[in-house]
């Protein structure tokens, strides 16, 4: 920075802390080596005015106790008027952050309490114990505490879909090696047509019977029951937490708090001549915003068409390969790249989403924070939803669909064959993307969570050197805050200073990143469980870590976040409420269309050896395996271009004379056979049919399940009473 820019910082500074000055804020300067503290103070009646003007409120006027303002509520009333004190030029704090003028602001930890909170939720040794959380609202304020009352509550209620989900897997695990399924492929001497162009040649079902194994694991009658479950188990999830919260925010006593109201008081708070912000609406912004928010949809879904195409063109790569192994294996190679590189462009669209998502709430000119909070929670989550969700829905409801048949295939720039099927069923390509995604977002996020605040601690400590100066009086004694105002002397003040300048920095959306990694998790544990009943104890493990994490970076790595009042987790319950609903969409959907149920139901009752009712001694599944593939002649004119003699080669040196694939096509001229019309018919019955079913279970759960508990209620109703009796007898006297 240059001379003449150090002078114009220097007095802009001046500048600010005379407009506090102004407003009888106490500013006490400490020096050290290579930094400038400035340490602020509000008076008493500043307190004071607060505590009488929610008083009078109409909507927060029951919120909290009148009697006293506890710190918390005081660090957030000094933080907005830090936050909104403009000097003469106009700019604000924030502004002159952006200039450098200041570096950072923060507000302190209290030993005392830090340490307490340490010794009973912060650490790694209560990862199995409950959670202090009217310690955490003392100290964080109560939007920290439903965060962690909200997880706590929902790792809870993850331990009965994790066990079920284990009994699932089990059930499929137990028909391991007796179902005829399996046997059909692993014994099969069927011969398959070629996977891919020029390399790819004929091969042998039986060569794919481990796959055919692992499908039958994720991919049973179980299945259909656990989609069910989960699906009315995410309406009971968030009845219950409304229960639950109720509990806390009754004996929190912000049952009717307003955080609009509570943003006039703080205006008028910090200037008694203000003028309220007007509610403003602007059709030109708004479809502005909405074609911006279409476009970024539609980027998204872009990267997973390219995505698509990049597995396409890798297991051609891998096919056409010298290394055997993998030459063998392309298609699940290809498969699992692709996965791995999903991960890579979510992390980076993470990023970008931040910023458009911020884009457009500065277009969209909110009226004030919490509405900003509210359009960037839905924007993002909106986002990060598509980034994350996109190549899932492809797996899930196009892979393997519209690919074509031989002589027909369906080709990107006419020139690479969509992937096809497995003839076991659709449903472990979807398994596999959503294992490697949910692993690998898990593992990696929680390591660079720990390390990275952890490092960049290390890292200040290093450049900001150790306060040399000693103190005989008050040094190292944590106990002094709490004598009754007593006092710090400047060098101790300091030390404390820098510990805490020297941790990680926060920001008004720290806690919002946390909410989002975890309604993302419950996102896949809900909407494509069907296909991973596994998800639920992963995220069970993973939640019982995060919370220990999560705390332990927010008591001893991080500065202290600003505590912010409120009274419910906001707009992330109605996008929990819309996951619950698109759960039961997608899980209908995925059964009745990704997996291999329907038709299996239709064979057995229709096509198979039981059909009619007849008991014929034998299994009513063998023949499934073959009656689900179509057949194409070699001698077809139609397949004259499509398969090279090198192609059609079987591994004895033999040439094939026709191959099979998966679908319900005529042999003569690929048209759609009868059967696949009836397993369309029934798909769609089934979908509708669990759809409704589903839906009225949850209309009958959510109203089963009264919002808040009876004693919560009355507790309330009470409290209410002596209040107003309280004030009637002050009104007497």
């Amino acid at each position: 920075m240059s001379e003449n820019q150090e002078r114009a910082a220097f007095k802009k500074q001046i500048e600010y802390i005379e407009e506090l000055k102004k407003k009888n804020m106490r500013v006490t300067k400490i020096i050290d080596d290579d930094l400038v503290f400035y340490g602020i103070q509000a008076p008493k009646e500043m307190f004071e005015k607060y505590r009488y003007l929610l008083k009078v409120s109409d909507a927060c006027n029951w919120s909290a106790d009148q009697n006293a303002v506890p710190l918390s509520t005081r660090i957030r009333i000094v933080h907005f008027i830090l936050n909104h004190t403009p000097i003469p030029s106009g700019e604000g704090l924030r502004d002159l952050m952006k200039m450098k003028v200041f570096e950072a602001k923060f507000c302190l930890h209290e030993k005392r309490k830090q340490r307490e909170l340490k010794e009973s939720w912060a650490r790694w040794t209560a990862c199995l114990q409950g959670q202090p959380i009217t310690a955490v609202r003392n100290y964080f304020g109560e939007k920290v505490a439903l965060y962690y009352l909200w997880l706590g509550w929902y790792t809870y209620l993850l331990i009965p879909p994790a066990l079920i989900g284990v009994i699932v897997f089990l059930y499929g695990l137990a028909f391991f090696n007796s179902s005829p399924l399996i046997k059909e492929v692993c014994e099969a001497d069927t011969i398959m047509c070629p996977l891919c162009d020029k390399r790819c040649k004929v091969w042998q079902l039986s060569d794919t019977c481990t796959y055919a194994k692992v499908s039958q694991l994720f991919d049973n009658n179980g299945t259909v029951l656990f989609a069910m479950f989960m699906a009315v188990w995410a309406t009971l999830f968030l009845e219950f937490w409304k229960r639950h919260r109720a509990s806390y925010v009754c004996e929190w006593k912000v049952s009717d708090w307003c955080e609009e109201e509570e943003e006039l008081i703080l205006e008028i708070v910090n200037d008694a001549d203000c003028e309220p912000k007007k509610y403003k609406h602007s059709y030109l912004r708004t479809t502005l915003v909405l074609i911006c928010v279409t476009a970024m949809i539609l980027v998204i879904i872009g990267l997973t068409h390219a995505l698509v195409v990049f597995r396409v063109i890798a297991a051609v790569l891998f096919a056409e390969g010298s290394w055997e192994f993998l030459s063998n294996n392309s298609y699940s190679g290809a498969m699992m790249l692709g996965a791995v590189l999903h991960y890579f462009i979510i992390t980076v669209m993470t990023r970008i989403n931040r910023i458009v998502a911020m884009k457009l709430c500065e277009i969209e000119e909110t009226r004030s924070f919490a509405a900003t909070e509210k359009s960037f929670t839905v924007k993002m989550f909106t986002f990060q939803f598509f980034t994350y969700f996109s190549s899932l829905f492809y797996v899930a409801f196009f892979l393997g669909r519209i690919n074509g048949h031989p002589g027909g295939y369906v080709r990107i720039a006419g020139k690479w064959r969509l992937e096809e099927c497995h003839p076991s069923g659709c449903l472990t390509d979807l398994f596999i993307q959503m294992a490697i995604i949910m692993v690998l977002k898990q593992t990696i996020s929680n390591v660079f969570e720990f390390t990275g605040p952890w490092f960049c601690r290390w890292l200040r400590r290093r450049r900001t050197p150790k306060l040399r100066r000693k103190c005989a009086h008050c040094y190292l004694k944590n106990e002094s805050e709490d004598k009754h105002g007593a006092e710090l002397c400047d060098n101790c003040k300091l030390r404390d200073w820098l510990n805490n300048y020297r941790l990680n920095d926060v920001d008004s959306f720290s806690l919002f990143n946390e909410f989002l990694e975890m309604v993302i998790q419950f996102s896949f544990t809900t909407i494509f469980v069907a296909a991973f009943p596994l998800a639920p104890l992963l995220a069970l493990i993973n939640n019982v870590i995060e919370i220990r994490l999560d705390a332990i970076k927010m008591v001893t790595l991080e500065r202290r976040l600003v505590p912010k009042k409120t009274n419910d987790i906001g707009v992330w319950i109605d996008v929990l409420e819309a996951i619950g609903v698109l759960a039961v969409i997608a899980n209908g959907l995925v059964i009745g269309i990704s997996s291999d149920f329907i038709p299996r139901l239709v064979y057995r009752y229709h096509y198979g050896p039981c059909a009619n009712g007849t008991d014929t001694g034998i299994d009513c599944m063998v023949g499934y395996i073959n009656n689900s593939l179509s057949v194409a002649r070699m001698d077809d004119k139609n397949l004259n271009n499509e398969f090279s003699l090198y192609q059609i080669q079987t591994p004895s040196g033999v040439n094939a004379t026709h191959c099979s694939y998966k679908d319900y096509r005529s042999p003569e001229d690929y048209s759609f056979t009868p059967q696949f019309w009836l397993i369309l018919a029934v798909r769609f019955a089934f979908v509708i049919l669990f759809e409704h079913v589903v839906v009225i279970c949850k209309f009958v759960a959510a109203w089963f399940v009264p919002s808040a508990p009876m004693q919560v209620k009355n507790d309330r109703l009470f409290d209410k009473l002596n209040r107003l009796k309280e004030e009637l007898r002050s009104y007497d006297v």
